[in-house]
């Protein structure tokens, strides 16, 4: 029986997901958020006519020919305007992003301006109608949308909904991601292992990845290869209203890999499992209600690798964001074998080169060793039944970081 191929089964994990809900939430916590409505503005910005640089504000008739001497008759401050009016022969000293006198038409730089004494200037050079003047609405008006739905909140868009006169803003809710680790092996770091046990560590790096995506993890512990442990588990992801559920290890076929069995029992719709990759080869994917289940294996790089192909998107998708992998074109630094039937994400180092980037494979390449995916900056994709590759010859590359 063929396997499926990896770009079908991320196709049906996506296929109908939508963002998830929305929800308010103040100025101060909305960095990296979602907009999941568009935003307009509730005021002018600037609200006046503004002076942009400082110096004098003037009528321009006055200083068409320099230089030329007017009486200063005020101060318009940022916060504190010049309430008189500018007329023949007057001038009204000005800062950056104070308001327009009445009757004033140019801003006279200061540097083009020498001051006489206390309450007169000579003006040295002209300057033309509504020179160094923002208008009121240069920047917005009231109604315009200023933010449209979909945009990540950065810094810039930050400042802006504040400008515009919004203190909260509707987000998109970060996808909320439930781990469950299952393996009598298994013990937290903190825990000394017995002769026949290893660290729990995958749900620690899928963790940071759905983190780095903008979702929340809820983290249900590690749980031996126990029907009812397991089953208690799935139920507490479901109570805590996750829109995925992620279980590490006992995606195989062993006696003791429990995971399809539980879940079925506990009324999973299974899409599909197994496919037809390297490594990650028993994957599951189903749905459990509205809650979308995704069995990663239980090898480290195995789990790491196929979270970023498959939860990645996912979670993006649910959160409102666009998910473009980081994908390169790149040159062999070594050559590498035909590949078979599966398509293989060999972890590399990918540097520049002369001619451009230079993906490495690393020589050993085996699902349990963190170190050399922590050493890898990218994976070298092999398609199915790549023939073998030459040093220097074309490659795709998946940048890791």
């Amino acid at each position: 029986m063929a396997l499926l191929s990896v770009d079908e089964a991320l196709e049906r994990i996506l296929e109908g997901v939508q963002p998830v809900s929305a929800e308010t939430v103040p100025l101060a916590e909305a960095v990296g958020r979602v907009l999941a409505a568009p935003i307009e503005a509730r005021r002018t910005q600037p609200p006046f006519d503004a002076s942009a640089m400082d110096g004098y504000a003037v009528r321009d008739a006055d200083i068409a020919s320099t230089p030329v001497t007017l009486k200063v008759i005020g101060t318009s401050a940022a916060g504190k305007r010049f309430d008189g009016e500018v007329t023949a022969g007057t001038a009204v000293r000005i800062f950056t992003g104070a308001p327009l006198p009445k009757g004033a038409t140019t801003i006279v730089l200061q540097e083009n301006a020498r001051v006489i004494d206390e309450g007169r200037i000579e003006a040295l050079e002209p300057a033309a109608p509504g020179r160094h003047i923002r208008r009121a609405g240069l920047d917005f008006r009231s109604g315009d949308t200023v933010l449209e739905a979909g945009r990540t909140l950065d810094p810039a868009a930050l400042s802006l909904a504040a400008a515009s006169g919004h203190a909260q803003v509707p987000v998109i809710r970060r996808p909320l991601v439930a781990l469950i680790a299952s393996g009598d092996e298994l013990v937290p770091p903190e825990a000394e292992p017995g002769p026949d046990q290893i660290i729990a560590s995958n749900n620690f790096g899928v963790a940071g990845l759905v983190q780095q995506d903008g979702g929340r993890v809820l983290d249900l512990g590690i749980v031996p290869d126990d029907h009812a442990g397991f089953a208690a588990a799935v139920r507490r992801a479901r109570e805590a209203g996750a829109d995925v559920l992620v279980t590490l290890g006992g995606a195989s076929v062993g006696d003791r890999d429990i995971t399809r069995e539980v879940l079925a029992a506990e009324g999973m719709e299974l899409s599909f499992w197994k496919i037809a990759m390297r490594p990650g080869k028993p994957l599951i994917f189903g749905r459990l209600g509205r809650m979308s289940v995704l069995g990663l294996p239980g090898n480290p790089v195995s789990s790491l690798i196929c979270a970023h192909v498959f939860l990645r998107p996912l979670v993006r998708r649910l959160g409102g964001r666009l998910h473009a992998p980081n994908l390169h074109q790149a040159e062999l630094g070594a050559p590498m074998p035909a590949n078979d039937g599966r398509r293989d994400y060999v972890r590399a180092t990918v540097v520049p080169g002369p001619g451009g980037l230079i993906a490495t494979p690393f020589p050993v390449q085996d699902s349990s060793m963190l170190s050399v995916l922590a050493a890898a900056n990218a994976l070298i994709i092999r398609q199915p039944h790549a023939p073998a590759a030459e040093a220097g010859e074309r490659c795709q590359v998946l940048m890791l970081r």
